[in-house]
């Protein structure tokens, strides 16, 4: 098949969540032999001469340079108009030109869409089946985030979340079949009640990358993964760090905490005056300073979908204590493959339980391993996604009339 597939950032190197699905599908595709196209948005050279590496997994790719300044510009004049800024922020007219060329010069057999924010450049075909991947719905982020924000910025978050809602609404029924990326969020999309079919598949993880390197650990330091200039990681490791860690470090003051990930802002930076408390910002690889760990937590109180830090850290053989919400992005069992908590005392209590026990840090870390082998593996997502998207193309059919 002919597949155009566009995507929100663009998918290559896949360092980053919202460049790691795409990335798989896209290799996924093109080794089954399918013809795939790739259009996106760069944001500087730098990104555009990394991403020229995507070449070896598709057959061609266009990419939109956007400055940051100019996006920003585009969101905010959207504030006051029905359309979400989002779709401001990722809208580019050398990406819209791309795709209209892409679209008159050539017979489609698919178009699918990663994210919603650029459904917006495709929504009006009608002659091809189209497939958006929502992943996250982030509509019901922004309204999250209007809980955590001041006024008038919470104002302006749950404004957004609202306008975003009625824009996945709308988008959905412009599809032939739409997905999540976990049960939680599809069931948010299917509640949607739109009238157009829904499923959702998985992210996977690398499992042979992010893979147990055998070396001993240290049962002082605990770990935290993520983007540093990402709002729900850096609520979740200020509070953490305000009421969790002072209680770690009365049961054990050597207790060390390594907050890895890039951009991190001053207030960030300036978690690493804590005592025990490292932030290291960029690293070129995170895998040594999570395997050095005696676990990784992810206490977000903000997720939506899966948390790609949690599945590496499982495959790796690290035992993970997270939050109740960023748990129900992974196909996982409690106290089986990973621990949860929600307070202070709940988190201290579960990260106390893995130091203090090489027996139990040894347990949850063969066992969060196996689950990640079983049931967060690339493959078997992408056989998911092999069906859905033979279901969307037959609807496509039945819904054009070919097939009754």
């Amino acid at each position: 098949m002919n597949i155009l597939y566009l995507c929100h950032r663009f998918p290559f190197p896949p360092k980053r969540g919202g460049k790691i699905r795409p990335f798989n599908m896209i290799r996924h595709l093109s080794a089954r032999g399918h013809q795939v196209t790739v259009c996106s948005l760069v944001r500087s050279p730098e990104e555009a001469e990394e991403g020229r590496g995507i070449a070896p997994y598709c057959s061609g790719f266009e990419m939109a340079h956007v400055k940051e300044w100019v996006q920003v510009a585009r969101m905010t004049v959207r504030l006051p108009l029905p359309t979400p800024s989002s779709m401001g922020y990722f809208y580019s007219p050398a990406l819209a030109e791309h795709v209209r060329s892409l679209l008159n010069s050539r017979r489609w057999d698919l178009i699918f869409v990663h994210c919603s924010s650029v459904a917006q450049y495709v929504e009006h075909v009608k002659n091809t089946p189209k497939i958006l991947d929502f992943g996250d719905m982030d509509s019901q982020k922004w309204l999250e985030y209007a809980n955590y924000k001041p006024f008038p910025l919470s104002l302006g978050y749950r404004l957004e979340g609202a306008k975003m809602l009625a824009a996945e609404k709308r988008l959905a029924r412009r599809f032939d079949l739409c997905t999540a990326t976990t049960r939680a969020e599809w069931e948010t999309l299917d509640g949607y009640a739109t009238g157009v079919d829904t499923d959702w598949f998985p992210n996977g993880v690398d499992a042979d990358f992010f893979c147990p390197a055998g070396e001993s650990y240290d049962a002082n330091t605990i770990s935290f993964i993520g983007r540093m200039d990402y709002y729900p990681n850096q609520e979740c490791m200020a509070r953490f760090c305000e009421q969790t860690w002072p209680l770690l470090k009365r049961a054990r003051p050597d207790m060390n905490l390594l907050i890895v990930g890039a951009d991190p802002s001053p207030a960030m930076r300036k978690l690493g005056e804590l005592p025990g408390v490292t932030v290291t910002g960029s690293v070129p690889d995170v895998r040594p300073f999570i395997r050095k760990s005696a676990l990784m937590v992810a206490p977000l109180n903000i997720a939506r979908g899966t948390q790609n830090k949690i599945l590496e850290a499982m495959a790796m053989g690290v035992p993970v204590v997270t939050s109740t919400i960023a748990a129900g992005g992974v196909d996982a069992e409690s106290e089986t493959h990973f621990l949860v908590a929600d307070t202070p005392p709940a988190y201290a209590q579960a990260i106390m339980r893995i130091i203090d026990s090489p027996a139990e840090r040894n347990r949850l870390a063969m066992a969060g391993r196996q689950r990640m082998l079983s049931h967060h593996a690339w493959p078997r997502s992408m056989e998911r996604m092999d069906g859905i998207i033979d279901r969307g193309i037959k609807n496509f059919s039945v819904n054009s009339g070919r097939v009754t």
